[in-house]
């Protein structure tokens, strides 16, 4: 069986990587809680909403992030079990190729690079399950969706939830 897992808010934490810099730049507190069912620059002043929509496209955003908790023990049990394919889209931040990649030689490093989709849209993909934290990618798929939950999608409601890594392996493990 065919498994592509996304990587953003799947197993990279960027949610909480931009308001770790928000509150670094502005020398807020802004919080988790604060930005629930919105995307992290819907939560903060208008004056300051491209700035935190402009992170992703900073050098070693995508380089530094720090892995969801449980996933690498996770993804390692599902790549002994399944066809593992990381499906990212990569495209709108070119500095994202090269770091997600970067990162997951460091973090995941049983992904081999052949297994890698670094993609501008994931209509294309063609497997028998997707998780992803992104209904409009859940939307297109074919197979069994998945959606991981982050603070912007918990209003979302359609698709077979996982709340975390540890519900990823009770379902697929």
């Amino acid at each position: 069986m065919v498994l592509f897992v996304d990587m953003d808010e799947v197993m990279a934490d960027t949610y909480g990587a931009h308001v770790e810099i928000y509150n670094r730049d502005y020398e807020e507190c802004l919080t988790l809680e604060a930005c629930m069912g919105k995307e992290v620059w819907h939560t903060v002043p208008e004056n300051r909403q491209t700035s935190v929509r402009n992170h992703a496209r900073n050098r070693g955003f995508f380089r530094d992030l720090n892995p969801i908790a449980d996933s690498r023990s996770v993804m390692k049990a599902l790549n002994d079990k399944y066809e593992v394919y990381i499906a990212s889209a990569a495209m709108q931040f070119p500095n994202s190729l090269e770091e997600k990649s970067e990162w997951l030689d460091e973090h995941f490093p049983f992904i081999p690079w052949q297994r890698r989709i670094l993609c501008g849209n994931k209509h294309i993909l063609r497997g028998d399950i997707l998780i992803d934290d992104r209904s409009y990618n859940l939307a297109e798929f074919q197979g069994r969706s998945l959606q991981f939950t982050s603070p912007h999608n918990i209003h979302t409601t359609g698709f077979e939830r996982v709340d975390n890594w540890q519900e990823v392996a009770e379902k697929l493990l």
